[in-house]
């Protein structure tokens, strides 16, 4: 790996702590520039505009997340404990989440809405062959599972403000998780 390619690393580590603090409108390019010790117009020569850093970061965990968080059709709860389990390990990735989701500027990244489609897809698949509950849309499906598997993360206004202790007990919060989205998806 080149000097370049380490400080675009550095950068782009630097830029996950500040966007998962701060949001994009709350974000210092100075600040990040001083966290990955390099010069502040070293960021937009290699990324353009802090709102393009900002895409840059948030695709590059999200690629990371897909590739770690394969959705298993046939087993949604243990889906849902792997993704619960991902949110609780990654809750800088999961605020960054929310603030892409606050901050309609930022540009969403193009693989996020297809590997959103192809799941959604896969669970319209297994409802047709019985393997799950077809009484839901597979796309309110997927946003069920995920909403409650990250239900006491970051991106959840109501698990983490309004139950903190919760989470020091993430094996029953899992075991509950992983029973509501059984019993939600059960075939009929």
């Amino acid at each position: 790996m080149g000097k370049a390619d380490v400080t675009k690393e550095r950068i782009l580590a630097a830029a996950l702590a500040e966007f998962s603090a701060y949001g994009v409108a709350g974000a210092r390019v100075d600040r990040i520039a001083r966290t990955a010790g390099c010069n502040k117009n070293l960021i937009y020569v290699y990324f353009e505009s802090k709102e393009t850093l900002f895409t840059t970061v948030l695709d590059k965990h999200l690629s990371r997340v897909y590739s770690d968080l394969t959705l298993t059709p046939d087993d949604l709860p243990a889906y849902a404990a792997r993704v619960f389990d991902f949110a609780l390990e990654h809750r800088d990735l999961l605020r960054l989440i929310a603030w892409s989701n606050l901050e309609e500027q930022a540009a969403e990244p193009a693989e996020r809405a297809r590997v959103h489609g192809s799941k959604v897809t896969e669970l319209a698949e297994a409802q047709a062959a019985g393997e799950l509950n077809p009484v839901l849309p597979p796309d309110f499906l997927l946003t069920a599972v995920m909403t409650l598997a990250t239900a006491w993360s970051a991106a959840n206004p109501f698990g983490p403000s309004l139950d903190p202790e919760a989470t020091k007990n993430s094996t029953e919060l899992r075991h509950h998780l992983t029973e509501a989205v059984r019993l939600l998806t059960k075939p009929a």
